[in-house]
């Protein structure tokens, strides 16, 4: 339901072209904090002297603070509205990006990185409930179709645009475009987003908070499907961590170049996207999942047997396919979910980005500390995850059909 329907009215007739553009910029900042700076990992390990497996751990401190993010903005917007805590939270990410640049040693780097999430978080969860606030079915779908663009050419332009920034000036310039970056979306956002939470409509007691994370952890239907789809997105966030050191340390991989071969996988994740949206219209959700969910882990367990190969193409084929995956397995999972999660949807909601965020840290934390200077701990933790996410699947998928068997039978008990 519409909380200002003047403004959404408004927004009906104007069409809201810079609020558009703006709240898809807002859905950039993770895939620029994260992708721009993968090819300076080593320039940015030997200028804080350190070794490129702690640089790593600046990836699994964003995931972090990505995940407890989603937690904080949650509450946050539904009680003070949503303007103030989004600039609140731009603000932040800004002043991280310049502090990065000055950081003395890689912790305070990392520990940086860390906000810098926290502020980054805000802009995209923010604008999904902007968007729910301010426009009719039909001009919601026009505005998250601008946000779905942005948000798959990010993964695609992120790394390409990182790695002639930092071939030109250095990984300083890459957090340097990051603050720019801050700084324009602040901008837009105190021009271009209005308050869209009237201060009536806020809430006032948030007291049944924990006990309905409680329950939703707690219930099968809703924590299995969560969890096989962070394992799937943590296919994508090893593949992140590892990549640096395999393509351009183990293979040679010039930044740039490095930036293109990133670009292809995020690519896939694109084409994957397009095709699972049109198997919906054939097939449902648990079909789709019990073939994509095998698929991943059949490419997984390709990609580690060939772990010592010394031809980049074949490494990098079943490397597609599992990073190809997720989008299906991500997408299909969540909505699993969400239609589990019955009246506590917002919270609901939360607690999947959180458990997908943080799912993310752990496993981007791993390749750092299992790095050996080998292609092991990428292609390891990528047939594990794997693994994992086709046990929780086929956990889900049995759960649901023992519950549809139940309910068929008390049906023809009542009859």
């Amino acid at each position: 339901m519409r909380q200002n329907p003047a403004l959404a009215s408004q927004a009906g007739r104007k069409k809201h072209t810079g609020l558009t553009i703006t709240l898809g910029a807002l859905t950039a900042f993770g895939p620029f904090a994260t992708d721009m700076y993968l090819s300076g990992f080593q320039a940015i390990a030997d200028d804080f002297h350190t070794q490129i497996s702690e640089v790593q751990l600046s990836l699994s401190t964003f995931f972090i603070g990505m995940a407890i993010g989603q937690l904080i903005y949650g509450p946050l917007i539904d009680k003070y509205g949503r303007k103030k805590p989004l600039m609140l939270g731009i603000f932040l990410f800004t002043l991280c990006s310049v502090f990065a640049l000055i950081a003395p040693d890689i912790h305070l780097f990392n520990g940086l990185r860390f906000f810098q999430a926290v502020g980054g978080c805000a802009g995209m969860i923010i604008s999904r409930a902007v968007i729910k606030d301010l426009f009719d079915e039909q001009e919601a779908a026009q505005v998250l179709s601008v946000m779905m663009i942005v948000q798959s050419l990010g993964p695609i332009l992120a790394p390409v645009i990182g790695g002639y920034l930092f071939s030109w000036c250095g990984w300083q310039s890459i957090f340097l475009f990051m603050a720019g970056f801050g700084l324009l979306s602040l901008y837009l956002s105190l021009k271009q987003v209005p308050e869209t939470l009237a201060p009536e409509n806020r809430a006032r007691n948030q007291t049944g908070i924990a006990t309905a994370f409680k329950t939703l952890l707690c219930q099968r239907s809703f924590i299995c499907p969560t969890l096989a789809g962070s394992f799937s997105i943590a296919t994508m966030f090893v593949f992140i961590s590892g990549s640096p050191f395999v393509l351009m340390e183990l293979f040679d991989v010039s930044q740039q170049h490095y930036g293109w071969l990133f670009a292809i996988n995020a690519f896939g994740m694109v084409i994957s996207s397009q095709i699972n949206n049109r198997l919906l219209k054939l097939y449902s959700v648990r079909t789709i999942i019990q073939y994509a969910a095998p698929l991943g882990l059949a490419a997984g367990l390709v990609l580690f047997a060939l772990r010592h190969t010394d031809h980049l193409i074949v490494l990098m084929m079943p490397l597609f396919i599992c990073v190809s995956m997720v989008p299906v397995l991500a997408a299909n999972t969540t909505a699993i979910a969400m239609e589990n999660s019955g009246k506590q949807a917002g919270i609901a909601s939360s607690l999947v980005g959180f458990i997908q965020f943080a799912v993310a840290g752990a496993v981007s934390a791993l390749v750092g500390l299992l790095h050996n200077g080998t292609t092991l701990p990428m292609c390891g933790l990528i047939l594990i995850v794997t693994a994992l996410c086709v046990l929780l699947t086929f956990n889900d998928l049995h759960y649901h059909k023992r519950q549809m068997k139940a309910a068929h039978e008390n049906h023809q008990t009542l009859s």
